[in-house]
Parts: C-alpha cells; structure tokens; sequence
C-alpha cells in the first residue's frame, strides 16, 4: 500500500492527538489488514484446503479484531462491517447462507464482483471460520467459497484502507471552510473517542457477555469464533489494541487508564480456556466475569481520564439501537 508516501501530507494544523492516532493507530492498522488479508488470499488461490489456509486466516483476522474498532470512516460509508465479519449472528446466517450456496453450488462464488451481492453473512471471516474448521460434505464446493471469501476480504480490505487517506485529510482539516464532514475539532476528537469507547462496550457486552449468558443459563456457543479456539485471542487483541488507541488520542495524564487495562490484560491471561466454552464451570465462569468486571473498569477510567477533561463524550455509534 502506499500509506508511507501519504503521511507526509497529513501534517496539517489539527489536534495533535488526531495526527497521532491516524499516524500510529489507524493507517497503520488498515495497512496490516491489507497485507493480511493479501495473504490469505493467495494462500487460498494456492491450496484451499483447510488445513493449507488456516495459518493466513490467524493472520488476517489478527489484523481485523486488532482494527475493527474503527467503525466510523471507509467501513461505515461503504457499509463493510457485516461483510467483514457477520457476528453476533444469533439467527446463525452464516451457517444458513453456506448451506443454501453449498445445496445449489451455486457458481457465485466463481464470479467476484456477484459475489459482493450475495449474503453479508457468508463473506466474512465468521462464514470463513465455519469452513475452515466444521466438515465440509462438499470438499470441492467448499474450497471454492473458501477462495471467493478469501479474495472478497481481501478487495474489502484494499478499498477500505484506499480510502482512509482522504478521509484522514478531513479528520485532520476539521473546521476548515468546506469540510462538512468535520466542522470542529471537536468532531473529529469525538469520533476517535467513540470508537474507543464502542469498542470497549462491545468487548464487555458482547465478547464477554454474550458466552456468559446468566448463571443459571450460560451461553458457550455463542463465544465469538469458539470453532477456530480464538474467543479469549480476540479479547486479548481487542484490550491491547483499544489500549494502544486510548495512549494515541491524548496527552491527559492516563494512570488510571492504563492501570486498568494492566488489570483487565492480568484478568485475560488467567483464563485457560481459548474458546471460553467453560463458562459453565463455577470456577471457569467465575475468571471470566471477574474480567468482564475490570473490563468495565477501563470504561469508567477511560472517562475519568479521557472523556472528561477533554471535555467529549461518545457519539452515536453502530451498537445504538441494536
């Protein structure tokens, strides 16, 4: 990609805060993404047998939990968040739309620009999982969604990034004459600190609670990606990563912050249990809503030491109304 030959342009008067958070969070993130996601699909062109796949699939969905925070920007305006991974999927689409594909073999999946059209649920990396981890009874067909999935993350992911330079530019202008997208600093400040803050309710009420479920009815299968074993990887991905964008966005004084996300990272690297499928257990149960618990303590600190004295708080964002 080209990010390095675009930095230099982006030096613009704005919030230093902003600069730094395109500059070390968000572009290079994308980057990453775009390399991954290159990877896995020539490794799927190459041989699109499971086994042959999954090591750029780790990769590559390293690289999306590890950005996917950003919600607002090129994700947001061409609509690519259910594409690039369809979870919660409480309904199971993702398993409907494979079957219904697989059943008809149909030839979509042969065709990468109709292959867009098709079900969001069956073109990200949740319909990707399934076919890499659950049996397939149709090796061939399954290889070839396998390929069109992996190539369809790919492009997503280059028109994604391809379009973050621009958009930096106006997060970066905010307040300049014609910039409807940012009239104030301001704006360009709260929407850095919704992500943050979205991201962290999304870890606490959705990675942590939705396998947890009550005590009297817990819910194992619906951790997120529990067939590849990476539910407790992707918590782990979500704290570092939502930490590194808490210490990019400001300069306010983040001991509170940062003493937090050390506890909730402790509180994580406790648990033995990839694919938090023990919730079930008192004692297994217990680590995870005591992470779930220090979890909620960053949020309450991110606030503290962000929110307030920058004087913002969180916008609407793509959890409102769910």
């Amino acid at each position: 990609m080209r990010f390095a030959l675009i930095l230099p342009f982006l030096a613009l008067p704005a919030f230093a805060d902003v600069e730094r958070a395109l500059e070390t969070h968000i572009l290079p993130g994308h980057a990453q993404l775009v390399e991954t996601t290159a990877a896995l699909a020539n490794a799927a062109q190459a041989d699109c047998t499971a086994d042959a796949v999954r090591p750029a699939f780790h990769d590559a969905y390293d690289a999306w939990i590890s950005i996917s925070h950003i919600q607002f920007g090129p994700l947001e305006d061409q609509a690519l968040t259910l594409q690039m991974s369809f979870w919660p999927d409480p309904k199971d689409s993702a398993g409907k739309a494979i079957a219904r594909l697989s059943a008809a073999k149909d030839a979509i999946v042969d065709d990468p620009a109709g292959f867009n059209d098709v079900s969001a649920a069956v073109q990200g990396f949740t319909a990707l999982e399934r076919l890499l981890y659950d049996p397939q009874p149709d090796a061939d067909y399954a290889c070839r969604l396998t390929q069109a999935i992996a190539t369809g993350l790919a492009s997503k992911s280059d028109r994604i990034a391809g379009d973050w330079p621009a958009f930096a530019q106006g997060m970066l202008t905010a307040g300049a004459d014609g910039n409807t997208r940012f009239q104030s600093d301001e704006e360009a400040q709260r929407a850095l600190y919704t992500a943050l803050s979205t991201g962290l309710e999304f870890l606490h009420d959705q990675r942590l609670g939705r396998p947890l479920g009550t005590f009297d009815r817990p819910r194992p299968r619906r951790a997120e990606a529990r067939r590849s074993e990476r539910s407790l990887r992707h918590i782990q991905l979500s704290l570092a990563a939502l930490e590194h964008l808490a210490t990019a966005i400001t300069d306010t004084d983040l001991t509170q912050t940062r003493a937090a996300f050390a506890q909730a990272r402790s509180r994580a690297e406790a648990i033995d249990d990839p694919a938090l499928q023990g919730v079930a257990d008192p004692a297994q149960r217990f680590k995870v809503e005591v992470l779930q618990q220090a979890v909620r303590a960053v949020q309450v600190a991110v606030i503290d030491d962000i929110g307030t004295p920058l004087g913002i708080t969180a916008g609407f964002n793509a959890l409102d109304g769910d």
